[in-house]
């Protein structure tokens, strides 16, 4: 059908959140109000724009007439609400609120949909509207819509990738340039990557709602936040870095999520965020700088990679735009979007269950019949070696030595047990590192 700008009514846009996205959204509104209006068959009329404040100095390009702080009364004269504040309430409150009043909703928020995605996939199904969200996870990469709708018929196995730019940058600053930790996050903070409070990016936060978003897709099951085992990468030192390079890898934080079966023989879902040794011929291995990247494998579409800028003001505007072009054709033409898909409902397993090979890396006493001990507390957990790497530090009484253990294919719950009783043994000095291998 071909769409004619002129036959609709304009359709009526609210955006909550003046930030860096925020006036994105807004600076497109207005300069491509035309090209707009041919995609969706009707012009977009930004009728308001939700602030904390009304005396934070703006972009030129934001109309102060449109700034309003009482949120609550704009969300009720819209046809479209655009989410951009971040956080739970008042945002949850808001999009609930326009909702019940018959609006569409897109959203960036990613903690939000994490945490209260149900009550919302609840609120925009019984009101018949769309709620559209590829901008909370990886930016302006399109991920959300091929897994939601392109693999609708297939069967996915694995949703893995580089999720946060800001940890990515920071372990790639640790690895090309040698940096410290916190050097590495100074730096992204000031280029913008990073906030003033990084909590959220290097604990493993944001990754680990966006891994929560993307299981709950691919494998039609409810998965919230505090399903994800997460690890950050604050306990990463700029040593873990250099070994990973001896050995051929790269240090990425990684969220995962993938169909497994417990030790039981149940069928679930397994979903993690963690530091992991990605083997340096590996295509993520080379995702540099802020970049983002996403695997997904599915039974018979196989192997696909997604790859972008996954921040930013006009990468996320990006993503948004799409998704408000989309709702408002809806609004325009009938129909709605997809809704969620829970039917699966598999059960979250524990992480314990995770298997992968992992890279211990212990200091010991520098004598003889160390490895074979190591060994044989390993063999008695069923853990067992695939490689062993040792380098020699000083002499004497104090001569110690570095060994670098990787294993083959083991549970999560096995490596623990085996971890814990090595570092009991007298010869181990300190268990320094353990670390996943993609």
């Amino acid at each position: 059908m071909a769409l004619t700008p002129g036959t609709h009514p304009p359709l009526r846009v609210a955006v909550l959140g003046c930030g860096v996205v925020g006036t994105e959204v807004v600076r497109r509104l207005v300069t491509e109000g035309d090209e707009l209006a041919a995609r969706v068959g009707a012009r977009l009329e930004l009728v308001g724009v939700a602030v904390r404040s009304l005396d934070t100095e703006r972009d030129p390009v934001v109309d102060r007439a449109l700034l309003t702080t009482d949120a609550e009364s704009l969300v009720e004269k819209a046809d479209v609400v655009v989410e951009l504040m971040g956080g739970i309430e008042p945002a949850r409150t808001l999009l609930l609120r326009a909702v019940a009043h018959g609006a569409s909703a897109v959203t960036a928020n990613k903690a939000l949909l994490a945490q209260e995605g149900p009550a919302l996939y609840d609120a925009v199904d019984a009101a018949g509207v769309d709620l559209y969200f590829e901008a909370a996870v990886a930016g302006a990469i399109p991920i959300v819509r091929p897994v939601r709708e392109s693999l609708a018929g297939d069967t996915v196995q694995r949703v893995l990738g580089i999720v946060n730019g800001t940890t990515n940058y920071v372990l790639d600053q640790m690895t090309t340039t040698g940096q410290g930790l916190a050097e590495a996050v100074a730096d992204a903070q000031d280029l913008g990557y990073a906030e003033a409070d990084p909590t959220a990016d290097v604990e493993g936060y944001d990754a680990a709602a966006k891994a929560a978003i993307l299981a709950s897709l691919a494998f039609h099951t409810r998965v919230a936040l505090d399903d994800v085992d997460r690890t950050g990468i604050t306990g990463l030192t700029a040593d873990d870095v250099t070994w990973a390079g001896r050995t051929g890898h790269v240090l990425k934080l990684l969220a995962v999520a993938e169909r497994a079966t417990d030790a039981a023989g149940r069928e679930g879902v397994l979903v993690r965020v963690q530091p992991t040794l990605v083997p340096s011929g590996h295509p993520l291995a080379g995702v540099r700088q802020a970049f983002n990247a996403v695997f997904v494998e599915a039974e018979a579409a196989g192997e696909l990679m997604f790859y972008g800028r996954g921040a930013g003001g006009s990468p996320t505007a990006s993503a948004v735009l799409g998704d408000l072009v989309s709702v408002a054709r809806h609004r325009v033409l009938g129909g709605k979007g997809p809704v969620e898909s829970s039917h699966a409902d598999l059960p979250v397993l524990d992480g314990g269950e995770a298997r992968s090979r992992y890279q211990v890396r212990l200091e010991v006493d520098d004598r003889a019949g160390v490895l074979a001990r190591v060994a044989a507390e390993l063999a008695a957990q069923d853990v067992s070696i695939e490689s062993v790497r040792q380098t020699l530090q000083g002499t004497g009484d104090d001569a110690s030595a570095t060994l670098v253990i990787t294993t083959h294919t083991a549970a999560e719950r096995a490596l623990r047990a085996t971890v814990d009783a090595v570092a009991a043994l007298d010869v181990v000095r300190h268990v320094v590192s353990v670390l996943p291998v993609l």
